[in-house]
């Protein structure tokens, strides 16, 4: 037995897959179609868009926030995790990739549950809350610009719901928080953001090391 999370090699990555996995074959294709995709390395891996359904289905969650949709994968994930009468309000600005994620979500037959905003996500946020959403949502999955990480995160906590969740994405990075030597724009960023979630006392806070990494912290 070890002390720590367990090595993923491509065995044992593969066999996950082969004994957790239940993707949709819409989940399938869209998972292959973005494969072709310039930066299709900005897809969730598929067992954390199960797991993302399964957090939905865990706190009965019925309005969603997603900040940066891509090609729509976690999207369709979370779609699965809530009710027919749910929502999801999507956040991008990229028209090319949300309109491949738009096709799949009506293949899905999912699209009723999904509002796309075609916006900078910080002025929907903001939009939002003025409009009186402030503490309605039950979960908010931040994945998008790292320099953005904490004003994405600040208002967030203004919308979602006491004991809401809020996950982030990629707070791992590839390992590079870790190295005090790498020092671009967008490691600096999500070092900063990790160090200061883990001293927010409004939280309930743990980290995983699924995928590229994701934090969970539940609203106080």
């Amino acid at each position: 037995m070890t002390l720590k999370s367990i090595n993923l090699t491509e065995d044992i990555y593969n066999y996950l897959l082969s004994v957790s996995l239940r993707e949709t074959l819409v989940q399938k294709a869209l998972r292959e179609e973005t494969a072709g995709h310039p930066q299709s390395m900005m897809q969730i891996a598929p067992e954390q868009g199960q797991f993302m359904t399964l957090l939905l289905k865990l706190i009965n969650a019925r309005k969603v926030m997603e900040i940066g949709v891509f090609t729509g994968y976690g999207t369709l994930a979370m779609a699965r995790g809530i009710p027919d009468d749910g929502k999801i309000i999507a956040c991008d600005i990229n028209k090319k990739d949300t309109a491949i994620a738009t096709k799949f979500w009506s293949m899905a037959g999912v699209s009723h549950k999904i509002s796309l905003e075609l916006a900078p996500a910080l002025d929907t946020m903001s939009r939002l809350i003025d409009k009186g959403h402030r503490g309605t949502f039950d979960f908010v999955f931040i994945d998008a610009d790292k320099p953005e990480y904490p004003d994405y995160y600040k208002l967030a906590l203004e919308l979602i719901r006491t004991g809401g969740l809020i996950m982030v994405d990629n707070v791992l990075w590839s390992g590079k928080p870790a190295s005090p030597v790498e020092t671009d724009r967008d490691t600096l960023a999500i070092r900063d953001f990790n160090a200061k979630l883990h001293e927010d006392k409004r939280i309930f806070l743990s980290m995983l090391p699924v995928a590229d990494g994701i934090t969970l912290a539940v609203k106080i």
